[in-house]
């Protein structure tokens, strides 16, 4: 871990990241506008400026588990196995800080912080997905079938992420109670905002992906010297 924090181009990432929230915290907090003035929870959609960029972030993170998976099961080789697990493990976080965000929103919005409707419906069962391909890496046996395994329903699992992206077109306005702000129909000043945190939580998944494989290719050379393979 020393050697990866005494790289160049991770310790100034690090900064970075911790500059641009900082920066983005303190925007969003005295300078951002309310992303629909009419609906009345005023200051509670300052919240949109995380929810929907840790949301996007995890995203990312499940595609890249997607794209990990469909390498290893092609090459056999465990270091797509590394990229897919640490992608998830990121990404499942983000999921979860979506989780946490959204009924804070829900609860200004609609005076509870949960309804079924189904763009909270998806993203949840999204995230009990993941919590599976977790519980199959920690039980499943043998690394090589755990690894197999885990790929397959990382693939499996990503299909879910379409339809939470596009929840609100696949179901009818009645059954909807998720916020449709349209991005196109905001002011320049909203978006430059949010495309700042979305750039901030891009680059620190970035970071934590980059540190996380690496820790585990460590864990994995230490088993080699270990066991003398």
């Amino acid at each position: 871990m020393k050697s990866f924090n005494s790289k160049r181009i991770p310790k100034i990432m690090a900064v970075a990241v911790l500059i641009m929230f900082i920066v983005g915290l303190k925007i969003v907090v005295d300078y951002s506008l309310i992303v629909d003035k009419e609906a009345g929870y005023l200051w509670a959609q300052k919240i949109f400026y995380y929810h929907v960029p840790s949301a996007w972030t995890a995203f990312l993170a499940y595609f890249i588990v997607m794209i990990a998976a469909i390498q290893f099961l092609r090459t056999r080789d465990r270091k797509w196995d590394q990229i897919s697990l640490a992608s998830a493990e990121i990404g499942t976080l983000f999921c979860l800080l979506v989780l946490i965000t959204g009924p804070i929103w829900a609860q200004a919005a609609w005076g509870k912080p949960w309804t079924w409707e189904p763009r909270l419906l998806t993203t949840l069962i999204l995230f009990l997905l993941y919590v599976g391909y977790f519980m199959l890496r920690q039980f499943g046996g043998h690394y090589e079938r755990v690894a197999r395994n885990s790929a397959v329903l990382g693939i499996i699992a990503f299909l879910d992420v379409p339809i939470v992206y596009l929840s609100l077109k696949f179901w009818s306005a009645e059954a909807q109670a998720h916020p449709q702000s349209v991005m196109s129909e905001q002011s320049s000043l909203v978006l430059n905002v949010f495309f700042f945190n979305l750039a901030t939580f891009t680059l620190l998944f970035i970071y934590m992906l980059w540190y996380r494989v690496h820790v585990l290719s460590l864990k994995q050379k230490q088993i080699k010297m270990t066991y003398g393979l």
